[in-house]
C-alpha cells in the first residue's frame, strides 16, 4: 500500500511539472473530458491560454473542448449548461463577468462537476482552484511606474477592460490605490474599451479630442487596448509626449516595448495558467488530491 501511494505521489509531481511517466504493462490511463470556457479567443492572450491547454490535455490523454463566449455573459452561461448536459468531467472557466456567471457555477457545483477558474474569478459558487496572477498588484505596478516617471504630477487617462470582469475590477482597484496616494496625478479620463484593440483606438481618439491640453500618461488594462491607443497617439503625433503602460506581456505588447511605444508592460503567464489548470484538474480526478507544485529553490555555499 505504501509503495502504491508513493507511486501516486511521484506521478502527481511529474504530471504537474509537465513530464510523462511510463505506465506498468496492462495499466489503463484514466480517460476524462474537460471543457475550457474562454471569455474570448479574439485576443492573443487567450489564444496562448487555449494553445497551452490543448497541448497539456493532449499530453495527458484528456479530451478537451474549447468554447469561445465572444465576451457574452449569456453565451458563456449557456455554454456551461450545455457542457453539464454532456456530462463533462471538469470545467475550466475564464469568466466573462464575475456576477452573471455565478448561477451557472452553482449548477456545476450541484452536479458535482469540479470547476477551475483561469485568469479571472467569480463572485460566487465553489471552485476547486483559481490560477491567475495578482491583478490588483499588476494595477499597482503599472500606475506606480507612472507615478515615479511623472514625479507624482500629471494628467492620466485609463482604458478599462470588460465591465464586471474580475481582472477589470482588480486592475482598476490597484491603479486607484496609487492615484489616491498621489493627488498630483489627475485622472482626466477613464473609459472602457473592453480589452479590444479596435475599441482602444476609437476610445483613445475620443479621449485625445476631449483633452486638447494633452495627456501625460495612459494606463491601458491590457495590451490589446494599449496597442490600439498607441495607434491613436501616433496619428495625433503625441506618442512621444505620452507615457503608455499596459498589462499582459503578449508578443505584440512586448514588441511595442522594444520599439519604445509602450514604456512598461506588466507580464502575466496565460499559457502557464491553463497548463497548470489542466494538470491540476486531471490530478484531482485521478487521485482526489489537488496538487500545486511549489517551485524549488537552490542554496549553494558561497
Amino acid at each position: 500500500m505504501k509503495r502504491k501511494r508513493l507511486s501516486q505521489v511521484i506521478a502527481s509531481v511529474l504530471i504537474c511539472l509537465g513530464l510523462t511517466i511510463a505506465l506498468p504493462a496492462g495499466a489503463a490511463q484514466p480517460h476524462y473530458r474537460f471543457a475550457l470556457l474562454l471569455s474570448t479567443i479574439n485576443n492573443p492572450y487567450f489564444v496562448a491560454m487555449k494553445e497551452a491547454a490543448e497541448k497539456e490535455a493532449k499530453a495527458l490523454g484528456v479530451d478537451l473542448q474549447v468554447l469561445d463566449a465572444a465576451n457574452s455573459s449569456t453565451t458563456q452561461v449557456n455554454q456551461i449548461q450545455s457542457m453539464l448536459a454532456k456530462n463533462v468531467d471538469l470545467l475550466l472557466v475564464n469568466p466573462t463577468n464575475a456576477d452573471t456567471i455565478v448561477p451557472a457555477i452553482k449548477q456545476a457545483n450541484q452536479a458535482n462537476v469540479p470547476v477551475i477558474f483561469l485568469d479571472r474569478n467569480a463572485n460566487g459558487g465553489h471552485a476547486l482552484a483559481f490560477f491567475a496572477s495578482d491583478n490588483v498588484e499588476a494595477g499597482r505596478i503599472a500606475c506606480g511606474f507612472i507615478a515615479r516617471k511623472l514625479g507624482g504630477k500629471g494628467r492620466v487617462a485609463e482604458l478599462t477592460g470588460v465591465p464586471g470582469a474580475s481582472a477589470t475590477v482588480e486592475r482598476t482597484k490597484g491603479c486607484k490605490e496609487v492615484l489616491d496616494a498621489n493627488p498630483g496625478l489627475k485622472l482626466v479620463a477613464q473609459q472602457t474599451a473592453n480589452f479590444d484593440r479596435s475599441q482602444g483606438l476609437d476610445v483613445m481618439q475620443n479621449i485625445i479630442t476631449a483633452n486638447p491640453q494633452g495627456i501625460d500618461a495612459l494606463f491601458a488594462e491590457n495590451d490589446e487596448m494599449a496597442l490600439g491607443a498607441v495607434k491613436a497617439l501616433k496619428a495625433a503625433k503625441i506618442l512621444d509626449k505620452t507615457l503608455v503602460v499596459s498589462i499582459d506581456g503578449t508578443p505584440d505588447g512586448l514588441a511595442a516595448v522594444k520599439k519604445g511605444e509602450i514604456s512598461l508592460d506588466v507580464g502575466q503567464q496565460p499559457a502557464l495558467m491553463s497548463k497548470l489548470g489542466i494538470a491540476a484538474g486531471y490530478n484531482y480526478l485521478k487521485s482526489k488530491t489537488l496538487f500545486v507544485p511549489v517551485p524549488l529553490k537552490q542554496y549553494t555555499a558561497k
